[in-house]
């Protein structure tokens, strides 16, 4: 088969991050039981993942329902990004950074309002690929089939022609579905070794 194109998920992926729990700290901080913290702002992250509110409201919503002064949101939020940023996996964005110009390559991140601008001063991934579809920006999240076949219009490739790297089944299965070879990321050494097998058999 031959691959013209090569897209990557980010947190997990290009980004190492570990288990978000910083609601159990402010769980315990603001005296409130295991999982009330998510409860309370649960329609406000699905809304942040398709782009339905702003950065501002959600600061007021966190503001509103946890009785926060803005200070305390403040940090909230800042707790929050810290670990949705994760930090950078240095060794498979490099190996990203060999794949252009002769293959195209591209993005798919389920996000949350913000993402973009955070990840871009911190990570440069606009630099790394020829095109990056945050879901908050596009209105849709992995698995819709309509975001993979974005992806392949933006990159002007057939889906049979893309390698789609992520870490998450549900978003694998996704691709797949939409005719995609797919890598599941557990580690740098499998996933390498995937694409330059898949790699090694194709020509452009």
């Amino acid at each position: 088969m031959t691959f013209r194109a090569v897209i990557f998920d980010i947190g997990g992926v290009l980004e190492v991050t570990e288990q978000m729990d910083f609601d159990i700290h402010w769980e315990r901080r603001l005296g409130l039981e295991r999982g009330q913290l998510i409860g309370r702002l649960a329609d406000v992250w699905l809304s942040g993942s398709i782009g339905t509110i702003t950065e501002s409201a959600f600061r007021d919503v966190i503001i509103d329902r946890l009785a926060l002064s803005p200070d305390s949101a403040d940090e909230l939020i800042a707790d929050i990004w810290r670990q949705y940023l994760g930090v950078a996996n240095k060794e498979l964005i490099a190996y990203a950074k060999t794949l252009r110009p002769q293959y195209r390559t591209g993005i798919i991140s389920n996000s949350f309002v913000g993402a973009r601008e955070r990840e871009q001063h911190a990570y440069g991934f606009e630099d790394l690929v020829d095109d990056v579809i945050y879901s908050h920006e596009v209105g849709i999240t992995k698995p819709d089939p309509e975001i993979y076949a974005m992806a392949c219009a933006r990159l002007d490739v057939d889906p049979h022609q893309v390698i789609f790297i992520d870490d998450a089944q549900i978003a694998l299965d996704g691709a797949a579905g939409a005719g995609m070879t797919t890598i599941h990321h557990a580690d740098n050494a499998t996933t390498i070794a995937a694409l330059n097998a898949l790699l090694g058999n194709s020509k452009l």
